[in-house]
């Protein structure tokens, strides 16, 4: 399980990252909100440890962020607030768990291997169903209504990252850097050429629609019967 902590607290932050290392947990360790942003949404981590109060964003702030743009892995907030509307504001947030400054080392790893354990199921998740339409990941397969639907690696792809995160609302620019990379000279122009091809291969005349658009963000799998 990769971790990414952001801890603006020098001395805490290096207690628990040198505490996830000696539990051989590979850790990357920032101390601001805008640092924490970027490094989730440039690697892959399985769990965040956000600390509420940090500079330039807060722990909730990019919580919350990070969940509007299709961030499925898991965040625990860390704070010394432990009013009980704080603690709902964070959870509303899209965090999964929270913990109240001062804890102990033995109750961080224990609820850092509970909510592994919650979300191995769906981080590990290799065959999606949708209605009518499967998924497999590992096959690399594609199908609706029994039938094989043939796609291009890119159209994969595309198609995978859409399902990973089916209900959800995946803005443009994301979708753009997760597929071809941040430095891609690919447009948006592209993204809806490619959108438009899956479509062709994916929706009949009498399917519902599995991709939808949502005008002005961005693109969503789901189950809607909407054009």
């Amino acid at each position: 399980m990769k971790i990414l902590l952001a801890e603006d607290d020098l001395r805490l932050g290096e207690l628990m990252r040198m505490l996830l290392e000696n539990h051989n947990f590979p850790v990357d360790w920032v101390e601001d909100g805008e640092a924490a942003l970027y490094y989730a949404n440039h690697a892959e981590y399985d769990l965040l440890l956000l600390d509420w109060m940090m500079p330039n964003k807060d722990g909730v702030e990019v919580c919350r962020e990070l969940r509007r743009n299709g961030y499925q892995g898991g965040i625990i907030i860390l704070t010394a607030r432990d009013a009980i509307n704080e603690i709902v504001t964070g959870l509303d947030a899209g965090a999964d768990d929270y913990m109240v400054k001062p804890f102990e080392s033995a109750e961080l790893l224990a609820r850092i291997r509970a909510l592994g354990r919650r979300r191995e199921g769906k981080i590990k998740e290799d065959i999606i169903r949708i209605d009518d339409f499967e998924l497999d990941r590992t096959a690399k397969a594609v199908r609706r209504r029994g039938r094989n639907v043939q796609l291009s690696s890119r159209e994969f792809q595309l198609l995978d990252l859409l399902a990973q995160n089916r209900g959800r609302v995946l803005p443009r620019d994301l979708i753009l850097e997760r597929i071809w990379g941040e430095n891609s000279l690919v447009t948006s122009n592209n993204l809806d050429a490619h959108i438009k091809l899956l479509r062709k291969k994916l929706e009949w005349a009498e399917d519902k629609a599995l991709i939808q658009n949502v005008r002005g963000v961005g693109f969503r799998l789901g189950e809607q019967d909407v054009r």
